[in-house]
């Protein structure tokens, strides 16, 4: 991976020009007390380093004669490795991660500035760590203070996910494969929870079927807090509770996916909890699916997500009101969003290293279009709450329809001809699922 860490940089300091790019590296998260949560890397500076400590920082200087990629990282330290693991020396990091120069941390406010003065402009993403976002503005504002004297420095500030966050919107092959690793790892942890439903089990006996097979193929663990949602709890987008114990004729709505080296996957299927759908449970289902059928046959390069999300709001609102659910001239449904209270969040999301992954969605006024390599999720839903309030002038929901949340999701590749459905082993037609 050494090289694919080093075309990265490489292709990101073409964007810093004469510039100098900083990225820190992810605190540490305290769960509670002293004891802390597994380590996870701030994606930016993993995608670009492949080092995975804290207290560390990567400098970019494309312009430098000697010194284009620098790291800092903390000293070795005997008594704390005892307690978690060995740390890098500066010499492994040079010659682990290809670094031109290491230096420890602590060295920073004295070195780096020597980085910066030559600089036209910073590249650095501000976070939530606000005592080095002061130390950056602190460098900035030294060098801005001997600017009229030397005529050279740094006189900007930017942002570096503008330059940075294209790049990890198109995946490279190394980075597809190991997506495919984990889309291919939630796959056979939705099939064998799946198999494990029936009424009297509990929503976290079908969580623990899941992570068990996350952590016995040898992925990271959870990209994010598994969900399994049954009855009218699919209802409730992001209830990760899990304690509820399931019932016959209910649905379970589970979205669970894996990372994997640090890529993720995030697959969500709604099954029967008896084996078999209801006649409401069934009509909905369908509904979403072919919602979802239709929007992932438009993806494909020159296509675009803003299209992809209209198509799943059409065939949403025409489902709905074909049933019912909704009244009046379908433009006029359309344009007021008077489909919202049944679903009311985007079709999906760029997916990656992070689970709701770097990029944009609108390009200014322009859609923004989709490129070979995007990697994205593709995820409709209805929801109607046992409670549900529809848009005023719509009618009340008759009482067989609530309760009942449903939501399909895949994670699908655009390719230089169209598009590969990565979690594709996952079955979701209804005749599939009753089979189960």
């Amino acid at each position: 991976m050494n090289d694919e860490f080093r075309q990265r940089r490489e292709r990101l300091m073409e964007r810093v020009g004469h510039g100098v790019a900083i990225f820190r590296s992810a605190p540490v998260a305290v769960m509670h007390n002293d004891v802390e949560y597994p380590y996870r890397q701030d994606s930016d500076f993993l995608y670009l380093t492949g080092l995975n400590e804290p207290e560390a920082v990567a400098v970019l200087t494309p312009y430098h004669d000697k010194h284009r990629f620098i790291l800092f990282i903390r000293p070795k330290n005997p008594d704390q490795e005892v307690w978690t693991g060995m740390r890098l020396s500066r010499e492994e990091a040079r010659d682990t991660f290809g670094a031109d120069e290491v230096y420890l941390i602590a060295d920073l406010d004295e070195t780096l500035p020597q980085y910066l003065e030559n600089a036209d402009t910073i590249y650095y993403r501000f976070g939530r760590d606000n005592s080095f976002n002061g130390r950056v503005i602190k460098f900035w504002q030294q060098l801005m203070t001997s600017y009229p004297r030397r005529g050279r420095g740094p006189i900007a500030i930017r942002d570096t996910g503008v330059i940075l966050h294209p790049l990890r919107m198109v995946k490279s092959e190394a980075e597809i494969n190991l997506m495919c690793k984990a889309a291919a790892i939630s796959v056979e942890a939705h099939k064998r929870a799946c198999k494990k439903v029936k009424p009297g089990r509990y929503e976290y006996e079908v969580q623990a079927e899941i992570e068990y097979v996350f952590r016995q193929q040898g992925a990271d663990g959870p990209a994010y807090p598994t969900i399994a949602a049954s009855g009218s709890r699919g209802c409730i987008l992001h209830y990760t509770d899990n304690s509820q114990r399931l019932q016959k004729n209910e649905l379970l709505l589970i979205d669970a996916g894996c990372s994997y080296h640090s890529y993720n996957a995030d697959i969500t299927r709604t099954i029967p909890v008896s084996g078999k759908f209801t006649i409401e449970q069934k009509i909905l289902y369908e509904l979403v699916l072919e919602a979802q059928r239709q929007a992932i046959s438009r993806i494909r390069p020159a296509n675009s997500y803003t299209e992809i999300s209209e198509i799943a709001v059409k065939v949403i609102t025409e489902g709905l009101a074909e049933l019912g659910l909704l009244t009046g001239e379908f433009e006029e449904l359309i344009k007021g969003e008077q489909y919202k209270p049944f679903f009311m969040h985007r079709i999906g999301h760029w997916i990656g290293m992070d689970v709701h992954d770097v990029g944009i969605y609108q390009n200014g006024d322009s859609p923004q279009m989709f490129l070979p390599g995007n990697v994205l999720t593709v995820e409709p839903g209805i929801y109607i709450g046992p409670n549900i309030q529809p848009v005023e002038g719509q009618p009340e929901v008759d009482q067989r329809w609530r309760g009942i949340g449903i939501r399909i999701e895949d994670v699908v590749l655009v390719t230089p001809d169209g598009n590969e459905v990565l979690t594709a082993g996952l079955p979701k037609a209804v005749r599939e699922i009753e089979r189960r």
